[in-house]
């Protein structure tokens, strides 16, 4: 027998809350709740002291607790995450594998002879891969993209950080030559940040579904699970299921939350509520406030990440708590994925990408109509056409430039070049936008201004640092 108050929240002033979250959950107003609320405020945190009170009919159970309680020293740092070895074999280690086939597929790649920039590349990052012990996570992706392209024919093309590296080219996780590019590695693994790798690989979006099962069968469901998304409570939301639980009508709830605006706490002036005809010192007007200023940022529900996959040696449940999802045949870790990056649980993001799908029936019709057969890695490469359609903003439906503000910019910056296309993305951003760095690089790039850098010397007058 243990002695425990089965806990729900960390002290009694939380029990309101709790009664609220409760009503939420039950889909029922807190006046018509009854018996579906606890009937007392002692579901909390106990100190030693209350307890040995409240359980002083029961030493044995108090004796018990503390005797099991002697025998946990588990902490979260204990958790270590284990690579699958299904992508190892003939006998060799996982670095051992990995070195092989990323040569084998550079002299795949580079079939008149590795280029020695590649060479040096491969040994650089083999040899920081192999410090950190990441060989396997690059091999099991390595092995999904296998699947999908050669076993299946699925187009897919691995992005992000990743497209700086040589290894992921030769692997043919990515199409992005690293003989075009002049990109840092330690961008995307360093032993300085010790940061775990984060491979992005997007699928046809109408067949990703067929990758993911494979890899539910080749590792087991037991063994494999699609990451979590822990959902808060944002201010308007949280205002309005607690005014929902107090019996609040949707016009109130809907003009108070009206009140407030973006992403920051529910703060709304008490003469803004005045001028709507809402009195702030109305008992269930304050007591909504409160407890909604409690909800904010407390999670909500728990949603499915859009194809975050963590795949372990041994049994997922000896390493996270797991569910079923909605849809047939999932598994769901009941984590957030930034937690899991926390832990140091690396994970695997299976992403879909509906351009992908359009592209594939692209290389179907080029096929059917012109005899082409064309991928990605062999489409023409800084074709003036292309450029031309950018100058005139015909980019809807392109990936990276279809938004508005991206298509604004396009014909005024005028793409010539690939290169041009990596400032236009990165420059269309909230950051340079309100730094005032656009006007300034588009007419210093027209030549309406001088061009000036900063100087890193520290004899330099400050009147030379510009820009």
């Amino acid at each position: 027998m243990l002695a425990s108050m089965d806990p729900l929240y960390h002290e009694p002033r939380r029990r309101m809350v709790q009664d609220v979250l409760t009503c939420i959950r039950e889909h029922v107003k807190i006046d018509e709740a009854g018996f579906l609320l606890a009937p007392h405020a002692y579901r909390h945190i106990h100190d030693p002291y209350d307890m040995a009170s409240l359980f002083r009919d029961h030493p044995e159970a108090l004796a018990e607790t503390n005797r099991f309680l002697s025998l946990i020293s588990f902490n979260l740092d204990e958790l270590k995450y284990i690579y699958p070895e299904e992508t190892v074999g003939n006998g060799e280690t996982a670095q051992q594998t990995l070195e092989r086939l990323s040569y084998e597929g550079a002299r795949s790649r580079y079939p008149g002879g590795i280029p020695g920039k590649v060479e040096k590349g491969l040994a650089h990052e083999l040899a920081l891969i192999g410090e950190m012990g990441y060989a396997p996570y690059f091999l099991t992706v390595q092995d999904i993209v296998r699947f999908a392209r050669q076993e299946r024919g699925i187009l897919c093309q691995g992005r992000g950080s990743a497209a700086n590296s040589a290894v992921c080219f030769c692997l043919g996780i990515t199409e992005v030559d690293p003989m075009l590019v002049d990109l840092l590695f330690e961008r995307f693994v360093s032993t300085e940040r010790d940061e775990p790798p984060d491979i992005d690989v997007d699928f046809e979006h109408e067949r990703r579904e067929e990758v993911m099962q494979y890899i539910y069968q080749k590792y087991g469901r037991h063994r494999a699970g699609l990451t979590a998304n822990v959902i808060t409570y944002r201010a308007k939301g949280a205002i309005r299921d607690v005014g929902k639980v107090f019996g609040m009508s949707d016009d109130t709830i809907g003009m108070i939350s009206g009140l407030n605006w973006g992403w920051g706490s529910i703060d709304i002036p008490e003469d803004r509520m005045r001028q709507i005809g809402i009195d702030p010192e109305d008992h269930l007007i304050r007591m909504v406030m409160t407890i909604a200023n409690e909800l904010y940022g407390f999670p909500r529900h728990i949603g499915q990440h859009v194809g975050g996959f963590v795949i372990t040696r041994d049994r997922l449940d000896h390493l996270v708590p797991i569910s079923n999802a909605a849809m047939e045949d999932r598994t769901v870790i009941e984590w957030n994925k930034d937690d899991l990056d926390e832990l140091g649980i690396l994970k695997v993001d299976v992403l879909a990408l509906g351009m992908l799908s359009c592209i594939r029936r692209a290389f179907n019709l080029m096929r059917q109509h012109y005899g082409q057969s064309l991928t990605l890695a062999t489409v023409p490469q800084e074709d003036p056409r292309v450029y031309r359609m950018t100058h005139r903003a015909d980019t809807i439906g392109v990936f990276q430039i279809e938004s508005r503000a991206q298509m604004s910019m396009l014909p005024r910056l005028k793409p010539s070049e690939f290169y041009d296309l990596v400032i236009e993305v990165a420059i269309v951003r909230p950051g340079p936008i309100q730094g005032d760095m656009v006007h300034p690089y588009l007419k210093r790039r027209q030549g309406l201004e001088p061009t000036s850098y900063p100087s890193c010397s520290p004899s330099a007058p400050m009147a030379q640092i510009q820009g």
